[in-house]
């Protein structure tokens, strides 16, 4: 199974656009998206093209593709408009590494919640796995591997505009204008 993950994608019509188009493009079977879908925040700038009606339809129209959990701009009022949940803290996805029998722990959260600074149970050799900084990162540390996939529509630190694809235990960071590759990491 192909996963495409994306976060922060806060409003943008035209970035909601260039999502679809790149998982079509990666054939993918089911969108991860970890939170902040429609309102952009106070401390972000609008991003390109915001309207927030245009992305609920877009989103609404592929539904049963998506997997979201909650962002820290996501509100009971988002989920009266968006026919797919997006109120769970988090979400647990299962992997199987590659050439070995044993499974992986993939927490799925924004990251305002649980984060680096505050983990959520995780065991020796788990993925947690989230959004909200809007810096996509790979970071290996001893008891777990922290992987972000930076921002749709509001990148930071110079990032791009970034989506990732998780598929047969590989994450791939990719430019979601382009489609390049520009980071990886294997389970």
């Amino acid at each position: 199974m192909k996963f495409m993950i994306a976060s922060d994608l806060h409003g943008s019509s035209y970035y909601a656009k260039k999502l679809w188009e790149a998982y079509d493009r990666e054939q993918a079977d089911k969108l991860l998206f970890l939170g902040d879908l429609l309102y952009h925040g106070p401390r972000n700038d609008l991003p390109k093209d915001y309207a927030p009606k245009q992305v609920i339809s877009m989103m609404n129209e592929r539904k049963h593709e998506i997997l979201c959990v909650r962002g820290n701009c996501e509100a009971e009022v988002d989920q009266m408009v968006l026919e797919f949940p997006v109120l769970a803290d988090y979400a647990i996805l299962y992997q199987q590494k590659p050439d070995a029998k044993e499974e992986v722990m993939i927490f799925l959260t924004h990251g305002h919640l649980f984060h680096e600074g505050n983990l959520p149970m995780l065991k020796k050799g788990d993925i947690l796995l989230h959004g909200h900084t809007h810096v996509p990162v790979c970071r290996v540390h001893e008891e777990y591997t922290y992987i972000n996939p930076g921002s749709l529509s509001i990148p930071k630190e110079g990032s791009c505009h970034s989506y990732m694809t998780l598929e047969d235990g590989v994450f791939l960071w990719k430019d979601v204008e382009t489609g390049e590759v520009y980071k990886e990491y294997r389970i």
